[in-house]
């Protein structure tokens, strides 16, 4: 889930590699184009497809890559039988420390092949580019883990710290069927680890297609819906009563989207925009210092707001309406108006927080408020410390020299909401970088650069190696001494 940080910054960063960096010929590179190619053509949609087909197909390639078959299981829900996901473990020498957790989720959005200028799922190279449903999100991660995994066992290579793949379905309809969620309350055992590398970051290409940062996520907001209603007795337009359903719910829409939520700033959010001022224009970077001050400047944030409109998202809690429905007729006062308000709430924020706060900005008692859903898990970002960070900078200079390290935060969602607030931490980080169209993930003729996806590949591989040598783990624990 990329974040477009560098969008309207207007600044050229020097001193950063061509994008051209990554070396032909890598090792087994035919052999993970060919995985990729399966793993992306296997449909894995909430309608017709099966993540279970697409999880036996890579626990297939991890077993004939000498994984033994008593580590690599393919774990479903007896009355879900096609919503199947893969675990499976490279075992480490130190069996005192946690595996390392490799996270990618492998269903997709749905997608109609007459909607698309390409069939979504036949993998298409064009123009440097890979078209498909799940080009980028998730199958690139999930083909890249999956093919470090398989390298890892056939070069014989035994980690200090123990390796678990999780290929997991239903991150992108949670509320029909997520297996991170079933498997923490089923099978937590699964899931342990001493933390986690997931989706949730990517990186940015500036006009020319240089490497311009790459991030690393920390902490994701909450994503939860609240279902507005309001009724009266109606009755007919030729004799309007005061009350009008629609002008109530419209005037106490009105107060909402007139409401800002205060500024609150983690150590993630902080580091990502003194990362950011250090590379805007004057103007900008002075609007970042305010609202990084104490107390914050909230007429500096509302510029800011207008040079990148994520970078609202970033600093606060945001609520909007995104749906309403109301009226039975057209010759009839309405009887009943519903809304819908989407909050995405910053972490550590319980979501009766915001409800209450969305009660008393409403200002209108008459109108029910009510959560949709399984109510959102407010967590704690994990930590990011020298531990976490110096790897992903060690591996990204052999990469993309110069290439900026940027902490941030992800506005929107993913399964590291699950596992963070089950206490295990979790970390988006992903090496694969993207313009400033992005990879139009979700919508139509989703796309990932050929060097992209191939760089990440190298990172990924590289950065999961020295995680698991280091002993390393969040939160300033001591490392176990190695016998």
């Amino acid at each position: 889930m990329r974040h477009a940080f560098l969008k309207g910054l207007g600044v050229v960063v020097l001193g950063v590699a061509s994008a051209g960096a990554r070396a032909s010929g890598d090792p087994g590179e035919a052999e993970f184009r060919a995985l990729y190619r399966e793993l992306v053509e296997t449909n894995t949609t909430l309608s017709s497809g099966s993540c279970t087909r697409a999880a036996e197909a890579m626990g297939a390639r991890l077993r004939e890559a000498g994984l033994p078959a008593s580590d690599v299981e393919v774990i479903a829900p007896p009355d879900r039988p096609r919503d199947g996901a893969l675990v499976a473990l490279l075992r480490g020498s130190d069996a005192r420390l946690k595996p390392l957790m490799l996270l990618a989720h492998i269903d997709v959005v749905e997608a109609r092949r007459e909607d698309w200028a390409r069939d979504p799922f036949t993998l298409v190279e064009e123009d440097g580019f890979f078209y498909a449903r799940g080009a980028a999100d998730d199958k690139a991660m999930a083909a890249a883990l999956t093919d470090s995994l398989v390298r890892y066992r056939q070069e014989g290579y035994v980690p200090r710290r123990g390796i678990k793949l999780a290929l997991t379905c239903g991150e992108e309809t949670p509320d029909t069927f997520n297996s991170v969620r079933w498997l923490l309350q089923t099978r937590p055992d699964v899931l342990d680890a001493a933390f986690v590398i997931n989706e949730g970051a990517g990186g940015e290409l500036d006009a020319d297609g240089k490497p311009v940062a790459l991030q690393v996520q920390a902490g994701e907001k909450v994503y939860q819906d609240f279902r507005l209603g309001l009724a009266n007795s109606g009755g007919h337009s030729s004799r309007p009563k005061k009350e009008n359903a629609i002008v109530q719910m419209s005037a106490a829409l009105v107060r909402l989207g007139a409401y800002r939520f205060p500024i609150a700033v983690n150590p993630a959010v902080r580091a990502y925009f003194e990362a950011q001022a250090g590379q805007a224009s004057p103007e900008v970077a002075a609007d970042i210092r305010a609202v990084l001050a104490d107390p914050a400047d909230e007429a500096a944030a509302l510029r800011l707001w207008d040079v990148n409109p994520g970078w609202n998202g970033m600093l606060r809690t945001t609520c909007i309406p995104s749906m309403v429905e109301g009226g039975h007729a057209p010759n009839a006062q309405p009887q009943k108006v519903t809304a819908n308000v989407n909050c995405r709430i910053l972490p550590g924020v319980p979501v009766d927080t915001v409800q209450a706060t969305l009660a008393r900005v409403l200002d209108d008692p008459s109108i029910g408020i009510e959560p949709v859903g399984e109510i959102g898990q407010s967590t704690v970002p994990p930590p990011l410390d020298a531990g976490m960070l110096a790897p992903v900078r060690e591996v990204a200079e052999g990469i993309w020299p110069g290439v900026a390290i940027v902490p941030t935060m992800t506005t929107g969602g993913t399964d590291g909401r699950f596992l963070n607030a089950a206490g295990i931490p979790t970390y988006g980080v992903s090496g694969m970088f993207h313009d400033a169209e992005g990879s139009h993930a979700h919508g139509l003729d989703e796309r990932i650069r050929v060097q992209s996806l191939l760089d990440g590949r190298r990172f990924l591989y590289a950065l999961v190696r020295r995680y698991a040598d280091s002993g390393w783990a969040p939160g300033g624990q001591a490392a176990t001494p190695a016998p």
